[in-house]
């Protein structure tokens, strides 16, 4: 077989990782879900709106801590078999959650061990398609990543079915018991490139070549990691901080029904998934810089126009598409920014790394924005919070992100 047709079957077969990817990360993002079970397990478990959100906020935690964990080994293992150990640690986080008698317990079972899960799976997912697409880097990595902001378009409608017919213990025993059948079954195809060949295939068009192998310790030495980092964590903090409250704002502060906020969950799962591609183009044919100041400006737009506009559907239904499209922007920015910047080589484990900072940005924002609602009543000053820290991120990104990485 010719160079050229070995190329062109290489180049048309890796494409199935992209599909069973989104499919894998659609059953991973039912984590975004949990707004959808927050008032129920607030009722059942008869805890504030702060407390209700410790599962969530550590399930994203475990999730980045075992992205950064698990990234030195993945190139160990058969990425299929590394695939089902997180799938498996998934279920039996949802199905121990079903069993949960207080808040603390619900975390330990829906926030560590499903989000170890969820963080095991994501990075191999992510380090698979890397090496598949090094001449598509942020739109394979932004297409995957859809499956992950898609889900709640699945899973939102289908909890809020399973918890009005059997509550919200008996849906996670459900959940739990499906991840664990069809995460497994969908990692069975899973492997990296055999050669050398294969995954540094050139794109004819776009002469791909990785002009920079940066290792983890000399990428901590750069402002350029600095300012992915920080810019990481307000990203991450003003979008899952919006997310987590996407039900609840819906509902107190611009006073809809409940069933019509329940809908809504689809469209804004499909900004969310929609964001990925979007900004991992705008990363690609651009730069990361300026994909980092246009969701700065689209994000404080949002909340500007919450606070200056009277309450009405258009406003919510406008503003927290923008809020979920510019999370899912954030998600391909990172991994995309860590590729061009730092390379493919140490990708796993620099990226293991970056991820870090989701995990700090989810602590972070949901836990100071519950206490900003406990303490002042408002979620006003929840939306002022988000414009100030966009201008943080602004400040930032032009300090700190430029074309080739800085070493201080």
């Amino acid at each position: 077989m010719s160079l050229s047709k070995f190329n062109t079957t290489i180049v048309n077969s890796r494409w199935k990782y992209i599909l069973l990817g989104i499919l894998i990360m659609m059953l991973l993002g039912t984590v975004y879900s949990y707004s959808i079970f927050r008032v129920e397990l607030q009722n059942e478990l008869k805890v504030g709106l702060a407390e209700s959100g410790m599962p969530y906020m550590f399930a994203l935690a475990f999730y980045a801590l075992f992205m950064l964990l698990s990234g030195k080994h993945i190139e160990r293992f058969q990425p299929r078999n590394t695939i089902i150990i997180g799938g498996l640690l998934v279920s039996l986080g949802w199905i121990l959650s079903s069993f949960a008698t207080n808040i603390f317990l619900l975390t330990i079972a829906y926030g560590c061990i499903s989000g170890a899960g969820v963080g095991i799976a994501y990075g191999v997912l992510m380090n698979v398609i890397a090496k598949w697409f090094p001449d598509k880097k942020g739109i394979a990595s932004g297409l995957v990543l859809v499956g992950f902001g898609l889900s709640p378009l699945i899973t939102a409608p289908l909890a809020r079915i399973l918890v009005e017919n059997y509550g919200v213990m008996r849906t996670f025993l459900v959940l739990g018991a499906v991840f664990g059948i069809l995460i497994p079954l969908m990692a069975l195809p899973f492997k990296y490139p055999e050669n050398e060949a294969e995954y540094n295939y050139k794109n004819k068009k776009n002469h791909f070549r990785i002009s920079k192998e940066i290792p983890l310790v000399e990428m901590i030495r750069t402002r350029t990691f600095k300012g992915i980092y920080l810019n990481f964590i307000i990203g991450t903090m003003v979008g899952l901080t919006m997310i987590g409250m996407t039900t609840n704002v819906g509902i107190d502060h611009f006073e809809l029904d409940a069933s019509m906020v329940t809908g809504l969950m689809a469209l804004f799962a499909i900004f969310n998934g929609v964001g990925r591609p979007i900004f991992g183009l705008i990363s690609d044919h651009f730069s990361p810089r300026h994909a980092m100041i246009l969701s700065y400006l689209m994000i404080m737009a949002a909340a500007i126009a919450i606070i200056s506009l009277e309450n009405s559907s258009m406003v919510y239904i406008v503003t927290f598409s923008i809020f979920w499209l510019n999370l899912g922007g954030w998600l391909a920015i990172a991994p995309t920014s860590t590729l061009k910047f730092f390379g493919m080589k140490n990708y796993s484990e620099n990226y293991g790394l970056v991820f870090t900072a989701y995990g700090i940005g989810a602590i972070v924002g949901v836990s100071t924005s519950g206490i900003l609602l406990d303490y002042l009543g408002s979620y006003i000053y929840v939306f002022y919070y988000i414009i100030v820290l966009c201008l943080i991120g602004i400040s930032i990104t032009h300090r700190y992100i430029h074309n080739e990485p800085q070493i201080e």
